[in-house]
């Protein structure tokens, strides 16, 4: 189960996302539906079956943004958590071997189709958590332990 907040960026995007699909997607799949089931014959109609499952996954989608921007809690930033780690945060990493890697530790609902943000719940995020710049963390990965050292840290205020 992932943890349940969520920035203010991420959470407006799903509030966006939502309103998108609910007042543009939905009625313009709906009318594409009306029209393909006026030309009869639905069992052999392609516009028709295929609209018909693109409703069935918009409504699926609306249902779980509705439910979860109901359960989801905003967390802001917070003047306590500068020079460590916390939800939020811009980290640069780097390891023995000089590669360096930078994101941002976001809620679960927010890392799709970004490659500069982790999840809370990731390993690497949690091995993170509360250290300060120059700190050492080591993080478990299927390949064995991976040493990290913060060297940056930065907030969005």
């Amino acid at each position: 189960m992932s943890t349940n907040i969520i920035t203010q960026q991420g959470f407006e995007a799903l509030k966006e996302e939502l309103d998108h699909l609910w007042r543009v997607k939905r009625p313009d799949t709906t009318r594409k539906v009306t029209w393909a089931a006026s030309l009869g014959d639905r069992s052999e109609n392609a516009d028709y079956q295929y609209n018909k499952k693109l409703l069935r996954e918009i409504d699926r989608r609306v249902r779980y943004l509705r439910k979860r921007l109901e359960d989801v809690r905003v967390v802001e930033y917070s003047p306590e958590q500068e020079g460590r780690v916390f939800f939020g945060a811009w980290v640069e990493i780097e390891n023995e071997a000089g590669e360096l890697k930078r994101f941002r530790i976001v809620g679960y609902d927010e890392i799709y189709g970004r490659s500069d943000y982790i999840s809370i719940d990731s390993p690497m995020a949690r091995a993170l958590l509360k250290k300060e710049v120059g700190d050492e963390a080591t993080v478990q990965t299927p390949s064995g332990e991976m040493v990290w050292w913060v060297n940056e840290i930065v907030y969005e205020k």
